[in-house]
């Protein structure tokens, strides 16, 4: 693969000069960031801003490490996901000791990525304006998507240690270049909002939100598939080395490994039609969401014209040994943190019963005005439903031709893993009460022994199949977009297998993990091509 960074890396010491925080971006105290104290409820502004808090020296001095001298403040505030650049595990081979180096970087450099943050600072600091810096960070972010997916879905061989199936490499090297937009000092004055508008413009650049390609006509069929980042990343066991972190920072993400390798390519149906899939990842986080990352992507390519898309997928993990197609889709959200810290809904355990869906954004998804907006407890609606081939889906028996991983505990050895219609959630009977009760329907087999029954039409949602988290949030605002479009298009949610199984403690990487999320990725790779077939 071609390298498109140069091999400078200068470094030098940060300014001294402090820049205030504007009150909207600075650290969210309380239930919104800290879950464990009693919470106040998250204002809009809160629901919708990435939280910033003063980094620490550390990665403060990395980020000058990858900058010219004199380009970075470390006054300058950082996101809590970019303060694990400094993240160390304990030495695979001895764990008294700390690893030579920061996990991130064995990330970053183990895919051939380790002179794009310098470069990247480089050419950000070289700029005197706001629009010659914005242009940078979207075609760099570009770069940088492209560069993955190609290493991806390369044949050839990569550069680096890292197999090329891993997803996490890309997370990594994007939050290093974030961190360096975050304490860049520039000689122009840069405001609050506008150095948020660059973070953003980089952020969906590197996601492959701007990226986007699906050619026009009636011989094709546009499908477009999400993965998401890397997540649960705090915690796990531990070495005795001072100053090391717990062993899940080492999380994938087999999701975004599905978008990586899919995003471009090409299959060809009996009849002739060829189908094509592009692909995108979002963040394990709610502000993100509410500032329309979804809708900005998947909205303009559901609009009128012959290259709207033909199917919409969203996808994410969960556990056990089966792919779960997940039927509703529900409003509620937010009881539980993201990558950040923050969740904008008090959760159950600290208030001794659920919050109500009822008159309260926090715990309902809001949407942007642009896409239709809503403000009341059945605009934007409780549920939305999977529209999805689920039939073929599971007739298909995706999986009869990949390898199973080591500890694969699905019954069937025929396949990889089952393919599950989980149809199950959990709603409010009375929306002005905290009464909750539970819809437990999941049928193994298909077709289910019963015809499931749907969501009540009065009901308030509490959790649709996927959960209250960011994959059932994914999964509700990509097929709130298709109903408020007025298409017939499949759409709905991918729920993949567990992909966290490492066979040692402390290697950044394993036999065993690596073949979770190889066969995952094959296995979801069939089952999308199902949906294209029937798009």
């Amino acid at each position: 693969m071609t390298k498109r960074y140069a091999a400078r890396r200068p470094r030098g010491r940060t300014r001294g000069r402090r820049v205030p925080v504007a009150p909207g971006l600075a650290l969210l105290l309380g239930s919104v960031l800290l879950v464990g104290c009693a919470p106040a409820q998250a204002t809009p502004e809160q629901r919708s801003t990435t939280a910033l808090s003063p980094a620490s020296d550390g990665l403060s001095s990395l980020v000058a490490g990858f900058a010219p001298e004199g380009c970075t403040d470390a006054s300058l505030p950082v996101t809590v996901e970019e303060e694990r650049l400094t993240a160390v595990l304990p030495d695979a081979v001895d764990p008294s000791q700390s690893a030579d180096r920061t996990f991130a970087r064995a990330m970053v450099e183990g895919a051939g990525f380790g002179e794009f943050t310098p470069s990247f600072a480089g050419e950000v600091c070289a700029q005197g304006s706001l629009a010659e810096v914005k242009t940078v960070v979207e075609r760099r972010g570009t770069l940088l998507w492209q560069d993955a997916v190609a290493r991806a879905q390369s044949t050839e061989g990569v550069t680096g240690d890292l197999p090329a199936s891993d997803d996490r490499p890309l997370y990594w090297t994007r939050l290093e270049a974030m961190s360096v937009l975050h304490q860049w000092s520039p000689d122009f004055t840069l405001s609050t909002k506008e150095r948020v508008s660059l973070l953003d413009a980089f952020d969906r650049a590197a996601r492959g939100m701007r990226d986007v390609d699906l050619p026009a006509g009636d011989q094709v069929t546009r499908v477009l598939v999400s993965g998401f980042d890397p997540f649960t990343l705090d915690g796990g066991a531990t070495g005795s080395a001072p100053g090391t972190v717990g062993n899940q920072i080492r999380h994938g993400n087999p999701s975004g490994a599905i978008a990586l390798a899919i995003d471009g390519t090409t299959t060809t149906d009996a009849d002739g039609t060829t189908v094509r899939y592009e692909a995108y990842t979002l963040p394990v986080n709610y502000p993100e969401f509410e500032r329309g990352y979804l809708e900005g992507t998947v909205g303009p390519l559901m609009k009128p014209g012959d290259g709207r898309l033909d199917a919409s997928i969203t996808i994410s993990q969960a556990g056990g040994s089966q792919f779960a197609l997940e039927q509703w889709n529900g409003r509620y959200h937010g009881d539980v943190a993201g990558n950040d810290k923050f969740a904008p809904c008090r959760p159950a355990g600290l208030t001794g019963a659920p919050q109500l869906a009822k008159d309260n954004p926090g715990c309902n998804t809001q949407v942007t005005g642009r896409w239709g907006g809503g403000d009341t407890v059945t605009d934007p609606p409780q549920w939305t439903a999977s529209t999805l081939p689920i039939e073929q889906m599971i007739a298909a028996r995706t999986g009869s031709d990949v390898s199973r991983p080591p500890g694969d505990t699905w019954e069937d050895e025929s396949v990889a893993f089952g393919v599950l219609w989980n149809t199950n959630y959990t709603y409010f009977p009375n929306c002005d009460s905290d009464e909750v009760k539970d819809t437990s329907q999941r049928d193994d087999t298909y077709p289910p022994a019963l015809e499931p029954t749907s969501p009540p039409q009065d009901s308030c949602a509490r959790s649709g199949g996927g959960g209250t988290y960011l994959s059932n949030e994914s999964a509700y605002r990509n097929t709130l977009l298709r109903d408020r479009a007025g298409l017939g298009i499949p759409a709905g949610h991918i729920h993949t297998p567990d992909m966290q199984h490492f066979e040692t403690e402390f290697e950044v990487t394993d036999a065993t993990f690596e073949a979770w999320r190889d066969a995952i990725v094959a296995q979801a790779r069939e089952l999308i091509a199902v949906v294209g077939t029937h798009s």
